[in-house]
């Protein structure tokens, strides 16, 4: 790295195709205010920059095909190689103050929010300058098609496949509201007040930390995108609206919600609520369910035990009618006596939680939707749930 070198911060730009990341992108471009960007994205063909920002003559050092020049200082270039690669070349070219990543559509942010974190804490650990940071992770969405997707599109959907491409669709749009820091609602002249206000409160039941900045073709104050200094792994992950409906859970003391936006959420039928139970469930019951639950349910996350495998906590989640669980730790209940010993004396206040049966292995799934029958969900959920398990360990 050249001398005296900062680390370079880094925005990404999720959002579904035809969200209007492009346009975006070339408003950004066309007045960075000052900064000199370095733009990555997955292909210079789809991208479309705008001519009148592309350089004319070779005043550039000789440059390859990847790399495209805009004439005021900032420069457009193809993900080539491995994301850590392009970066640290980038940050060595030591002419850029700032390096904006557009992920395609259909691309899932975590990932690549996940690889930037990863280098910087490799360089805290080995002692190295950092290359880059995440600075920013915006999102956006089209007001028009999330209006359509969340509130009356079902029942359009004539036939079964492009259902189900809608559902995976939708599966992307949750994952790509719910890890961001701002959330650009684009198309807002499409909508109408009532439509966008529900928009509103959906985004902020997914993820009640996100900054919402509405526009109209993708025009934005480029201040409110670059410099942030907003983003951070853990701030993110753990600002996903059903992380927060568990703490709440969790804080007893607090039931009386303390979410100002609460009341506007339930205006449009938008709820969240927290299942829990203690019993293991069964797992073909609960994968049938899933199968057929209601399109109210919008987005389920959380963990959860079976009565085949209960040494195990599982992780689950459902976003469109995308539903996995995945083996994670081991209860405690599961563990050698003396390793059980030693969680007691680490965390007094299991004893509060534990179980004769059960020991400390529950269910606690948060449910985010809209108009949902919370008492038919809670309903079928349990008629998943078994009395007996295989203790054998």
């Amino acid at each position: 790295m050249p001398e005296g070198f900062e680390s370079l911060p880094v925005a990404l730009i999720t959002g579904y195709l035809g969200a209007g990341k492009t346009t975006l992108l070339n408003h950004i471009l066309e007045d960075p205010k000052g900064h000199k960007v370095a733009v990555i994205v997955n292909d210079i063909g789809e991208v479309n920059i705008d001519a009148g920002l592309i350089e004319k003559g070779g005043t550039v050092q000789q440059v390859d095909d990847s790399l495209v020049p805009l004439s005021n200082g900032c420069i457009c270039c193809t993900l080539k190689n491995d994301l850590i690669d392009q970066l640290v070349n980038l940050a060595k070219m030591d002419r850029f103050d700032y390096i904006i990543i557009e992920a395609s559509g259909i691309c899932e942010p975590i990932p690549i929010a996940q690889t930037i974190t990863m280098m910087e804490e490799t360089a805290a650990t080995r002692g190295i300058p950092e290359v880059c940071h995440l600075d920013n992770l915006i999102s956006v969405v089209d007001a028009n098609r999330l209006a359509y997707e969340f509130d009356c599109g079902l029942d359009f959907v004539e036939n079964k496949d492009q259902y189900e491409e809608e559902e995976d669709i939708r599966s992307l749009l949750i994952q790509q509201m719910e890890f961001a820091n701002i959330i650009v609602l684009n198309k807002v002249e499409l909508v109408n007040e009532e439509q966008k206000a529900q928009i509103k409160a959906m985004i902020l039941a997914l993820n009640p930390g996100a900054k919402i900045i509405e526009a109209s073709y993708g025009k934005v104050d480029v201040n409110e995108m670059l410099d942030t200094h907003n983003f951070n792994f853990e701030d993110a992950y753990y600002n996903e609206g059903w992380v927060k409906a568990m703490q709440d859970e969790d804080d007893d003391d607090e039931h009386e919600h303390h979410h100002h936006d609460e009341g506007e959420l339930l205006e449009y039928g938008i709820e969240t609520f927290v299942y829990t139970s203690r019993k293991p469930f069964m797992m073909d019951a609960l994968e049938r369910y899933t199968q057929e639950w209601p399109d109210s349910i919008i987005r389920a996350k959380g963990y959860l035990w079976y009565n085949v495998d209960p040494n195990y906590l599982y992780v689950f989640e459902q976003a469109g009618n995308q539903v996995s669980t995945g083996r994670d730790s081991m209860w405690i209940a599961a563990c050698e006596p003396e390793i059980q010993q030693r969680e007691f004396e680490r965390d007094p206040s299991l004893k509060d939680i534990w179980d004769e049966k059960y020991g400390d292995r529950e269910n606690k799934i948060v449910f985010i939707g809209k108009d949902m029958d919370k008492q038919a969900i809670i309903d079928a959920m349990n008629a998943c749930l078994t009395d007996e398990f295989d203790e054998q360990q």
